[in-house]
């Protein structure tokens, strides 16, 4: 495409000329699909693995500069967030051994990545999302250096005129604002492409559409999400809402999302998809390109920019190799991991289905309506293998049982018409089918993880990652994971732990209006020693101990005032000059901060916010292992003294 240049400060005039050049490329392109200037064979498949990098805490870690310095390899790219890296397959024909060529090659550069970040003493995980991941991480401090992450970061929030807002709701429930687009980084996926054959471009992506349901529930592994516990596929409803960009409008006016299933079906040709794009959304970058020579194929670069920033599940794609064009599909509904194995066989299951259900009913357009298939997606991201599913011949049937009883089968003819190797196929959906029969995907291991390690004091996302990462090592499919036990942690790797993992965070707090009376029944009804007082932005301006709150009732009873002193303001009576702690801080540090300071609480505190709290009664389990003598650092919690305050 010549040179292309992100301008960093896009002026207006510079927005116009590329929307102008967008057109161009979109005339251009048009002129190659009807001159059949566009390849139609053979069958390629490529992917495009992401992953978070982790330090021996387990938290995401900034180091994906510095892996790609020391691994040297063009086909692994930095991602948004700087604890992420991504890994680009070379392109191969599916015909043949495609697919265990695919395992190997992503298997091999794995490897290497996991060689480099070894040097670093970093690990990494694959997770659709990363169970350690917390808000803080989203922030601008862990974005890869790069003015056109810069660029797209403040073009997108500048569309959005404020904060993105975050709801998902599942078993438990999530509701934030964050300021920047840094909440994508938290998601990471293993992007599938296939070159189609443009005059077949339309029924495939609408067969892909149709697929893209069950292939989803056989494949969750993103459950959960700052230490909630949402939908089976959880990155599919942040990453629309991450960088949704639209405003709040009537009701009457609907306005498209930049991450999006669609709206109708494929009619003609891929030009229907980019012209519904560059009409709904604006150009939020443009660049500087230096023109195409006229004697070779256009490589569209405004066209391949502006489509890089709408994120479709389903994304067309237009590529040059050499002097020929192609055009491609890119399937983004798919989570990285749990194994390269799981995924090379969730893409064989997709793969499968494109040409089987191609050969078993043609292009469902016109057979089942737009909406139900629509729905159909989103339940399979809420209930992974349960989701409820209205299939092309108007039946209803759960996830599981429509993959077992029809669509494996039609998999296995796909596989076989594209040519791909018997010994191929076989194997990636044998373990597609024993996936289904077990009900073990990535995310329900998760979750019966969580529970298994549960009864330990300290949150288990750490340990739950820690057995994750130990398990993606073997490169077994997830179906045949055992689960976790709860680990019996030396002191000094207990103490070594970072508050985030052990404090409580379902907080009662008042605020400093309410009377001294709301206070004491709270503290009553929920049994605790410690109530934090916040403003009605979760600041926190105080604390209220029992011990304080008691010797005031009992000093105005003495006064002979008693029922007023409990109307009272608590900003009378609650401890303003507070000690606190970052979610960083380690435990030790925290034990040894209340100790010298004499305090039997510690609120942890997030840029001003109160995110949780730790109490002496918190430490219990850890201060009776250092007492009887189990494990080291005895000296740091024996001989301790109860704070005059309690």
């Amino acid at each position: 495409m010549g040179t292309q240049t992100v301008n960093t400060t896009a002026t207006p005039e510079q927005l116009r000329a590329f929307t102008a050049q967008l057109l161009e490329d979109l005339d251009r392109l048009k002129g190659l699909l009807e001159s059949d200037g566009i390849e139609k064979g053979p069958t390629r498949i490529g992917a495009e693995l992401e992953m978070f990098l982790v330090d021996r805490r387990f938290r995401p870690v900034r180091s994906g500069p510095q892996i790609l310095e020391r691994i040297q390899d063009a086909r692994v790219t930095p991602e948004l967030g700087a604890f992420n890296l991504e890994i680009n397959s070379t392109p191969s024909e599916l015909a043949g051994p495609s697919l265990s060529g695919l395992e190997n090659q992503l298997l091999e550069v794995l490897s290497s990545v996991r060689e480099a970040a070894a040097e670093l003493d970093v690990r990494v995980a694959l997770a659709g999302i990363l169970p350690t991941l917390e808000a803080r991480h989203a922030s601008l401090d862990y974005m890869t250096p790069s003015d056109r992450y810069v660029r797209l970061n403040d073009a997108m929030t500048a569309l959005r005129g404020g904060a993105y807002s975050v709801f998902i709701k599942g078993v438990d429930e999530l509701a934030l604002k964050h300021e920047t687009v840094m909440l994508e980084a938290c998601n990471t996926s293993f992007q599938l492409h296939l070159q189609v054959d443009p005059a077949r471009f339309a029924m495939v992506y609408n067969i892909g559409l149709l697929a893209t349901a069950p292939v989803l529930a056989i494949s969750t592994n993103s459950p959960l999400l700052f230490g909630r516990r949402l939908w089976r596929e959880t990155r599919i409803a942040l990453f629309q809402q991450s960088i949704d960009t639209r405003r709040p409008t009537s009701d009457q006016r609907f306005s498209a999302p930049r991450v999006d299933f669609g709206r109708d079906w494929v009619e003609n040709s891929v030009l229907d998809i980019y012209r519904d794009d560059v009409a709904r959304f604006r150009a939020v970058l443009s660049a500087e390109t230096e023109a195409d020579p006229p004697d070779r194929i256009p490589k569209l670069p405004a066209l391949q920019l502006f489509n890089g920033t709408v994120y479709r599940w389903l994304r067309p794609c237009y590529g040059v190799a050499g002097d020929t064009a192609h055009l491609r599909i890119e399937s983004r509904i798919l989570p990285a991991g749990p194994t390269p194995v799981d995924q090379v066989a969730n893409a064989a299951f997709w793969y499968g289905l494109l040409f089987g259900l191609e050969e078993a009913i043609g292009d469902p357009k016109g057979q089942i309506d737009f909406d139900r298939v629509r729905e159909n997606f989103f339940a399979a991201a809420r209930h992974g293998l349960s989701a409820p599913i209205e299939w092309i011949d108007g039946s209803h049937r759960g996830a599981r049982e429509l993959i077992l009883e029809e669509l494996l089968p039609i998999a296995a003819r796909g596989l076989e018409l594209a040519g791909v190797d018997a010994s191929d196929s076989q194997r990636y959906l044998e373990v597609v089918r024993a996936r289904a029969e077990s009900r073990q995907t990535g995310s329900e291991w998760m979750l019966r993880a969580v529970e298994a390690i549960g009864g330990d004091p300290v949150a288990p996302w750490a340990q739950l990652t820690e057995a994750m990462i130990e398990r993606q090592a073997e490169n077994r499919p997830v179906h045949e994971w055992d689960l976790p036990r709860k680990q019996r942690r030396s002191i000094e790797e207990r103490l070594d732990r970072p508050l985030v993992s052990h404090m409580q965070r379902d907080l009662v707090t008042a605020q400093e209006t309410d009377p001294v009376s709301f206070a004491l029944h709270l503290m009553g009804w929920k049994q605790i020693r410690h109530l934090p007082i916040e403003d009605t932005d979760q600041r926190l301006v105080g604390l209220i101990t029992r011990s304080t709150l008691f010797r005031y009732l009992a000093a105005s009873e003495e006064g002979g005032s008693s029922e007023r002193a409990q109307l009272i303001p608590l900003s009378e009576v609650m401890h303003r000059d507070l000690i606190t702690a970052g979610p960083d801080v380690s435990v030790g540090d925290a034990i040894l901060t209340m100790r010298s300071h004499g305090v039997s609480s510690l609120p942890i505190v997030d840029d001003g916010r109160l995110v949780g709290l730790v109490t002496e009664r918190d430490f219990l389990t850890l201060a009776t292992d250092a007492l009887f003598g189990r494990g080291q650092g005895a000296a740091t919690t024996s001989g301790r003294r109860r704070p005059p305050d309690e």
